[in-house]
């Protein structure tokens, strides 16, 4: 009796935006998950010059270290390649090691990577032309998802409330109408960016240049948002077991000690507190719930996201943004809010990958 042949899954991260050293953090978590009795696993690495290397298989060397962040580079591994032809899925070695110049065929590829150049429908239009089903949404959610501004405009066409905003594209400052319409504090971010990176919360209009020119560093489009006094509040969501309604976590609520707001090193450095589940009326918990599933289906996601929602003192609820590939680290909300939930991370990781390969690649 023959064995049957375990999934071959390409967990792709690290990549060429800023959250670069979250992305391997996800990924060794992501790792440690894994049934090696089901899964082959090949860690496929992208350097943030965008160069390709088979890593190592070693979830330790994906950790933060103390306030040291984990780096792919060129030295982490071989280097390799993945042809965008739906007739060849193996994982082309550019440099032959002991004679070997291809890997066998990838099954399923699960592209944890954030930011630019990889949630945002870059990597996934890549997948798209190769054939290859992978884990999380499409081209098109993932590149609306990811672009604040059309997040926006496709929850409000869907009756999902947002707090007031301009948007500054390349060139444009922002006129004294935004300014009196938005009133201060406002938070000046990058577009199309994640993890905090790039954010400043303005509190006096002489230093709004100067935020723009830090989220511009980033991305050229800028979002200023009128601050929302209110809980933080995030809700996981995943697809639907048979691709029907999705489904909706427990709630998780942020508490911001030290920082003055959740920016990067709250989130990743510092242990920042949280709830789950949040303490909020269960009527409000059931309307974050519906927003979130609504989001979710109003952008087609597929695979996975966590809704972000402020809530106000007087209970009414805001959508901040949606991330289809949110982090996956030990500290991270999504795979925390589904563990209260019921489902362990493993078989949340379990799961992705089935819903994935029942899914496929093309239209659906």
């Amino acid at each position: 009796m023959t064995t049957p042949r375990k999934t071959r899954v390409a967990i792709v991260f690290g990549g060429r935006s800023s959250e670069h050293a979250i992305s391997c953090v996800s990924a060794g978590s992501i790792l440690r998950a894994l049934d090696p009795d089901q899964y082959e696993v090949l860690p496929v690495g992208i350097t943030r010059e965008g160069r390709w290397v088979l890593a190592a298989a070693d979830p330790s060397t994906f950790a933060i270290a103390g306030r040291t962040l984990p780096e792919i580079t060129a030295e982490s591994g071989s280097a390799i390649v993945l042809a965008a032809d739906p007739t060849a899925t193996e994982l082309i070695v550019r440099e032959p090691v002991d004679g070997v110049s291809s890997l066998a065929g990838v099954d399923v590829v699960f592209p944890v990577l954030h930011g630019a150049y990889g949630e945002d429908g870059t990597i996934q239009g890549m997948l798209e032309m190769a054939g290859l089903p992978y884990v999380g949404a499409n081209v098109f959610a993932s590149a609306a998802a990811m672009d604040k501004e059309f997040t926006k405009k496709l929850a409000l066409a869907e009756g999902i409330p947002v707090g007031p905003y301009a948007v500054l594209r390349a060139g444009v400052s922002l006129s004294e109408a935004d300014k009196d319409r938005l009133g201060l504090p406002v938070f000046v971010k990058p577009a199309r960016a994640g993890s905090s990176h790039g954010i400043t919360k303005v509190t006096d209009w002489a230093d709004l240049d100067t935020a723009v020119a830090t989220a511009r560093r980033i991305d050229p489009k800028v979002l200023v948002e009128a601050a929302i006094v209110g809980r933080e509040i995030e809700c996981g969501v995943l697809e639907g077991e048979a691709g029907g309604t999705p489904e909706a976590s427990l709630l998780a609520e942020i508490h911001v000690d030290a920082a003055d707001w959740y920016d990067f090193e709250a989130k990743y450095l510092d242990g920042g507190r949280y709830d789950i589940p949040a303490g909020l009326p269960d009527e409000v918990t059931r309307q974050v719930q519906e927003y979130a599933r609504r989001t979710f289906t109003a952008l087609d996601c597929a695979g996975l996201a966590r809704v972000d929602f402020f809530v106000t003192a007087d209970n009414q609820v805001y959508l901040n943004e949606i991330n289809t590939m949110p982090g996956m680290t030990p500290t991270s909300m999504f795979p925390l809010m589904w563990a209260a939930t019921g489902l362990e991370y493993p078989k949340v990781v379990d799961r992705l990958i089935r819903t994935a390969l029942r899914r496929g690649s093309g239209l659906h």
